[in-house]
């Protein structure tokens, strides 16, 4: 029989994985039920004292439903196996739900969750009240999920924000992912910015229009007058380097539309062409003297 789940591996090397293995899911789904059980999720999906009616934990039935509302095809409670019956025998598999799917989990718990306080003690039911701190509990959950995803070098990270962004590899996209633009064209900056933007979104969909706005932000560059040195030889060189980069936009589908050209869906070689197109985008920009300012995620 067809296994109906996709197990994706988990890559090796600095922050290079993508997918989540059997052991991180694992993790996850021990983190997330931890706060389902000390009610830390019980501010947006609040199981109520009978006589009181006030907060006393989290209603799993609730939490759940909302769930599977949000992510399509995530099962709750979450599952690290699944079975499938042979006749009289049960063969029991590892289970792994698709990336996107544990990214939606994670910005979801994010959200609704929250630090449990115990108030006034409920003597006749044997409970606490519950109070919730929402900042508190948003850290802590940010500060546990990062930590799981770092020391298992997976390439995303929770902001502040709520939302999980793809950690861009290699230095000089760390300088384009931790700044925003100032050229001096309005244009040329949302350009970048979205290059950006769609470069760190966790969706791999999105990647391969991260290198299409790259490209067009160099075609934009190289029609500015700066003189990018007086060198000769490394003139030379970049004007090789600028008809290979020419080559590759024809070849893959980056300068046109035209729907027979080859296009580029292996995460590994979007990372290799962007970083490729951004080393001369940025080496253009040091020259119009461009300001880039640091900003947090």
């Amino acid at each position: 029989m067809i296994n109906p789940f996709r197990k994706r591996a988990q890559d090796s090397g600095k922050r290079s994985g993508e997918g989540f293995s059997q052991d991180v899911w694992g993790g996850i789904v021990a983190l997330v039920n931890s706060l389902v059980e000390t009610g830390a999720f019980g501010a947006s999906y609040p199981e109520l004292c009978p006589l009181d009616h006030l907060p006393i934990g989290t209603d799993e039935k609730a939490i759940g439903l909302a769930v599977q509302a949000e992510i399509p095809g995530l099962k709750w409670p979450l599952a690290t196996t699944y079975k499938i019956h042979h006749g009289f025998h049960i063969s029991t598999y590892p289970y792994v739900p698709d990336t996107q799917q544990v990214l939606d989990l994670i910005e979801f718990c994010h959200r609704t969750v929250a630090k449990p306080i115990q108030n006034s003690h409920h003597k006749e039911l044997d409970h606490y009240h519950l109070g919730f701190d929402e900042v508190t509990g948003k850290q802590k959950f940010l500060t546990d999920i990062n930590r799981i995803l770092s020391r298992n070098k997976l390439m995303y990270e929770l902001t502040d924000s709520g939302h999980v962004v793809k950690k861009a590899p290699g230095i000089p996209v760390q300088k384009l992912s931790t700044g925003q633009f100032r050229t001096g064209d309005p244009v040329l900056d949302k350009m970048l910015e979205e290059a950006h933007r769609t470069f760190v979104d966790p969706n791999p969909s999105v990647h391969g229009t991260s290198v299409k706005l790259l490209w067009d932000c160099l075609k934009r560059l190289q029609t500015l007058p700066e003189k990018v040195t007086e060198d000769a030889a490394f003139l030379s060189l970049l004007d090789m380097e600028a008809q290979m980069l020419a080559k590759i936009g024809d070849t893959f589908h980056l300068r046109h539309s035209d729907t027979k050209r080859s296009t580029v869906t292996d995460p590994a070689q979007i990372d290799y062409m962007f970083h490729r197109l951004y080393c001369m985008v940025r080496l253009l920009l040091s020259k119009k003297e461009v300001k880039i300012a640091a900003t947090k995620e």
